[in-house]
C-alpha cells in the first residue's frame, strides 16, 4: 500500500498550533508534516501529515490530537502515486541564472560558465532554489547591494534552503547568520551551505521572529535579506531598524506588487528610505536603506 495525506485547513495561529502537537506526537514515527499557506487574505492554512501503509490508526491519533486542542477534526485523506519524486522534480527544476548567480542541481553542473557564482541545491530539497521569481529577484537586488555597499555582516530571516545566505556569502566573502522558524528548513540550509563549500560563513538557527539571542550577539547588521510575506515583513518593520546599522540596506521579498506601497510605508514610519523596487513575475523586491 502506497502513501496517503491526511489534511484540513486551518488559520495560522491554529496551524501553527497543531503542527506543535503533531510534530511532538509523531516524532518517534518519523511521519512527514508540512502546513502550507493557501491564503494570505483569508488566512487559510493547509495542514498535512503523510503516512505509509495502514493510516486508519494515524488518522485516530490526529483527530485525537485535533480534539485535545478544542479544534474541529474534519480531516480528508489523499492516495499519492507511486512517483519517482526526485526524478520528477529533475524534470521540471532547470537551472536559473539571476545576475552573476546560476541555482542549479546536480544534474546541470556541467552548465556552470566561467564567472559564475554557481549555487547547487538538490531537487529533493528544492523550496526557496531561485526558480520562484522572489528568490530570483532577491539574487538580483542581492548582488547590486552588496557590491556597491560592502557590507560586513548579514542575516537572512526566514532562510528557507539557504540560497540567499550562500549568495551573499559566495559574493561578499563575509558571516551570514540565516534564521528560519522551521527547524526542518533550518537543517536543509545547513546541508546546503556544506554542499557550497560555505559552511565556514554560514551559520544556521533556528529562531522565531528576533527574540533569539543569537540577533543580540550578531547585531547590528549591514546587510538584511528577507523573503518570506507581506504581512509579517510589515510586523517586524521596528525589528528590522533595531537590528541594522545606520546606512544599512534591506532587501525584502515574498510581496505581491499590490502589497508593496503598505510594505513601503511600514518601514518609511521606521527611519527607511525607498531606494528601488525590482518587479519580477507578479512579485516585487524592494531595497531601503536606513
Amino acid at each position: 500500500m502506497g502513501q496517503t495525506r491526511l489534511h484540513f485547513t486551518a488559520n495560522k495561529l491554529e496551524a501553527d498550533r497543531i503542527f506543535a502537537a503533531l510534530d511532538a506526537a509523531f516524532e518517534e514515527d518519523g511521519l512527514p508534516i508540512a502546513v502550507l499557506e493557501l491564503d494570505e487574505e483569508k488566512d487559510i492554512h493547509e495542514v498535512s501529515l503523510y503516512a505509509d501503509g495502514d493510516v486508519d490508526p494515524v488518522e485516530v491519533r490526529v483527530k485525537d490530537i485535533l480534539a485535545g486542542l478544542g479544534l474541529p477534526n474534519a480531516i480528508e485523506r489523499e492516495v499519492l502515486p507511486d512517483v519517482d519524486w526526485v526524478s520528477r522534480s529533475l524534470e521540471g527544476l532547470k537551472p536559473v541564472r539571476a545576475g552573476r548567480f546560476f541555482v542549479h542541481g546536480s544534474h546541470d553542473r556541467a552548465k556552470r560558465r566561467s564567472g559564475d557564482l554557481a549555487i547547487e541545491i538538490e531537487a529533493g530539497l528544492a523550496f526557496g532554489t531561485g526558480h520562484h521569481g522572489t528568490t530570483a529577484g532577491c539574487l538580483e537586488v542581492l548582488e547590486q547591494v552588496v557590491l556597491r555597499e560592502r557590507p560586513r555582516n548579514a542575516l537572512d530571516l526566514g532562510t528557507g534552503s539557504a540560497v540567499l545566505a550562500i549568495a551573499v556569502a559566495k559574493l561578499a566573502h563575509i558571516p551570514v547568520l540565516a534564521t528560519d522558524i522551521d527547524p526542518v528548513a533550518v537543517r536543509v540550509a545547513a546541508a546546503n551551505a556544506r554542499l557550497n563549500h560555505a559552511k565556514a560563513l554560514v551559520e544556521t538557527v533556528t529562531a522565531p521572529g528576533f527574540h533569539h539571542p543569537i540577533f543580540a550577539r550578531r547585531a547590528p547588521f549591514d546587510l538584511i535579506v528577507a523573503n518570506i510575506l507581506a504581512r509579517p515583513l510589515m510586523r517586524l518593520a521596528p525589528e528590522m531598524a533595531k537590528h541594522i546599522g545606520l546606512g544599512g540596506s534591506l532587501v525584502l521579498s515574498g510581496i505581491l506588487d499590490r502589497q508593496r506601497d503598505a510594505v513601503i510605508s511600514a518601514y518609511v514610519g521606521q527611519a527607511f528610505r525607498h531606494v528601488r523596487t525590482l518587479h519580477r513575475e507578479g512579485w516585487v523586491t524592494i531595497h531601503l536603506k536606513r
